[in-house]
C-alpha cells in the first residue's frame, strides 16, 4: 500500500505541537528518531503518546498519510492549525513496495502550458498531432522532489513564464527559481530563451533532482543550484517562487531584494483567501500586482518599482 511521507526536524520542546498538528490533519502514523545519531533507526519511537517526549535535543519526525493526499493542501492545513511552527522545512516522498518513481512515469502524460511550453516524461514523445514548431520541451524526471507540472501552483508559473517568452521579456535574461523542487520552472525558462538560471531549495534531494533534470535537458552548464545559505546574493530580471504563503511572507524582504528594478516576480503556492495579505506585503516593492487563479490556488505577479 503506498503512502505519502512527510519528514522534518524539530526541537524536543516543539515535538508535541508538531505531533498534535499532524494527527489533527489525518496522519496515519508518526515516527520519532534521534536526529543526531549515526544510526537513527536503532533509536526509533513509533507513535508515542501525546506529550510523551523522548530525551533527545533534536528530533527527526516522519508522518504517513494516504497516498492520494495533496502535499501542498496538507501543508496549508498544518500551517492553519499551528502557524507558529516552521512548516517550510517539511519534505515529502512517496513510500510504497514498488518503484514508485517508475510507476509515476508510466502514468504521467505530456502536458502543455501556454503557447509553447511542454512538460514531457523523459521516456515519452509528444502526442500525435502536437505542434512541435518552436516548442519549448522540458523532459522531466522529478525524482524525489515535488514539481511535475500537474499541480495548479506549478501550472500557473509555467503559464506566466510562457507568456513572458511570448512577449519577448525572457530572451537572454537570467532567472531565479526560489524553491526549485525538481527544477521544472528553471528548466522551462531556459528552454523558453533565458540565458541562465539559478535554482535555490532547502532540500538537498531537490538540488540533486534539479541538477539531473538539467543534464537530461542539455542545459546543465546554464543552471546553478544552491542551498539558501550558499546562494550568491544577486539581482535578477525574472524571479519565480513557488512555495507556501507563510514562506512567501517570511521571505518577502529577501525575494524583493533579488528582483532588479523593473524586473518581474511571480509568487505561487497561495491558497485562495491568502492573497490579500501578500498583496499588501509585496505592494511595498512592486507595482501592477495581479492575481491569477487556477482551482483553489493563486499566483501573484508584479513589476519591481524603479
Amino acid at each position: 500500500m503506498p503512502y505519502l511521507e512527510l519528514t522534518l526536524r524539530c526541537r524536543e520542546a516543539d515535538q508535541p505541537r508538531y505531533e498534535n498538528a499532524l494527527e489533527d490533519v489525518g496522519a496515519l502514523a508518526v515516527t520519532l528518531l534521534d536526529a543526531d545519531v549515526d544510526t537513527p533507526n536503532e533509536h526509533a519511537i513509533l507513535e508515542p503518546g501525546v506529550g510523551e517526549t523522548p530525551l533527545w535535543g533534536e528530533i527527526a519526525l516522519s508522518a504517513l498519510f494516504a497516498h492520494e493526499t495533496d502535499a501542498l493542501v496538507l501543508l496549508a492545513a498544518l500551517e492553519s492549525f499551528d502557524p507558529g511552527l516552521d512548516w517550510t522545512q517539511a519534505h515529502f516522498r512517496n513510500v510504497e513496495d514498488q518503484d514508485w518513481e517508475r510507476a509515476w512515469m508510466d502514468q504521467y502524460v505530456p502536458l502543455s502550458f501556454g503557447a509553447r511550453t511542454w512538460i514531457v516524461p523523459w521516456n515519452r514523445d509528444l502526442p500525435d498531432g502536437a505542434d512541435v514548431h518552436d516548442a519549448a520541451i522540458v523532459r522531466l524526471d522529478p525524482g524525489l522532489a515535488f514539481g511535475s507540472g500537474t499541480h495548479p501552483t506549478t501550472s500557473l508559473c509555467l503559464q506566466w513564464l510562457d507568456a513572458l517568452a511570448e512577449a519577448g521579456e525572457l530572451q537572454g535574461r537570467a532567472v531565479l527559481d526560489f524553491g526549485c523542487g525538481s527544477g521544472i520552472l528553471a528548466l522551462a525558462a531556459l528552454k523558453l530563451g533565458a540565458q541562465r538560471a539559478v535554482g535555490v531549495d532547502n532540500d538537498p534531494q531537490a538540488l540533486l533532482a534539479t541538477h539531473d533534470n538539467a543534464e537530461r535537458n542539455g542545459v546543465g552548464e546554464r543552471l546553478s543550484v544552491f542551498l539558501p545559505a550558499d546562494e550568491p546574493v544577486s539581482q535578477y530580471p525574472i524571479v519565480v517562487a513557488n512555495i507556501l504563503a507563510s514562506a512567501l511572507d517570511a521571505l518577502a524582504d529577501t525575494l524583493a531584494a533579488r528582483v532588479a528594478p523593473g524586473g518581474r516576480i511571480a509568487l505561487s503556492g497561495i491558497l485562495a483567501g491568502q492573497e490579500d495579505a501578500l498583496l499588501d506585503r509585496y505592494g511595498t516593492w512592486f507595482d501592477a500586482l495581479a492575481v491569477q487563479q487556477e482551482g483553489d490556488w493563486i499566483r501573484i505577479d508584479g513589476v519591481r518599482s524603479a
